[in-house]
């Protein structure tokens, strides 16, 4: 694999801003007592939680940006929903995973991500406790810890391991999210998990690490930074439905690209839990 990555001042920035939200977060992650975990309710009704590193991490970011693009806008999950067509926007997951996080467990990461007229153009996911770094930029390929990377070529679901994940919802979604999975069985996946942490998750199938993964419902900071990673890695990110993936809340497939359209069959005919 080669070595180096891609630069430009907008990485740059993703990167050193993506760093200060770390570094709020590992001090808030060594004395867990101290984050001050509360339950949250999004528009939906769907409950989550929310830590105080959440917001502090968040403020640290956008901070950061704002000292090299004061004019930028933002759409961030702890309280920033500038428009998906601003001209430059930056879309800010600033600990996904937050309950992995909260019951110390050391799967998390934070995400920063520049969209420019909807269009992704750089993006960075770090994992703080682990030190890996995962960023891309539009035309430049992905890059873990200054490595060049790709996705497997794996081409039947026979020969691969697979990632899904399911949002707070207790109901239809997370039925259909398993009857999803039940069907992945039948086609003798290798196994399947669940790790709670989407932006890690994608990025893993950016590494090779899984063939695919699928979950019937996230946001876009969830996905706005690993998504341009797993596409410069070669792979390929859709809805559930096999739509092209909008900026908003929505299903998301995403695969080495050649498991694409075997898992669409599957998840597609799940996807409509709420019919």
């Amino acid at each position: 694999m080669s070595q180096a990555s891609p630069k430009s001042t907008e990485l740059h920035v993703a990167r050193t801003a993506a760093k200060s939200g770390a570094d709020i977060a590992k001090k808030y992650f060594r004395n867990l007592s101290t984050a001050g975990a509360e339950n949250k309710t999004d528009a939906s009704g769907y409950q989550g939680i929310v830590t105080q590193a959440d917001l502090e991490a968040e403020s640290a970011i956008i901070a950061t940006i704002r000292e090299y693009f004061p004019k930028h806008q933002f759409m961030a999950e702890e309280g920033y929903t500038d428009q998906i067509s601003a001209e430059h926007l930056w879309i800010i997951d600033p600990i996904d995973g937050t309950n992995n996080f909260a019951h110390g467990i050391p799967h998390y990461a934070i995400s920063v991500a520049y969209y420019k007229r909807g269009i992704a153009q750089c993006g960075c996911v770090l994992a703080p406790e682990t030190r890996d770094e995962f960023i891309a930029m539009e035309g430049d390929g992905a890059w873990h810890n200054g490595q060049r990377i790709s996705v497997n070529q794996h081409r039947t679901l026979s020969e691969t391991m697979l990632a899904v994940g399911f949002y707070y919802d207790r109901g239809a979604m997370m039925r259909a999210t398993f009857a999803a999975i039940e069907e992945c069985f039948q086609h003798d996946i290798h196994g399947i998990r669940r790790m709670g942490t989407a932006a890690l998750d994608i990025v893993q199938v950016g590494l090779g690490r899984f063939g695919g993964y699928f979950e019937y419902q996230l946001s876009p900071w969830d996905f706005a930074a690993a998504r341009l990673f797993l596409e410069e890695a070669g792979g390929k990110a859709t809805t559930c439905a096999g739509e092209p993936l909008p900026l908003l809340k929505t299903s998301l497939l995403a695969s080495n690209g050649p498991l694409h359209e075997p898992l669409l069959e599957i998840v597609r005919k799940h996807a409509g839990y709420d019919d």
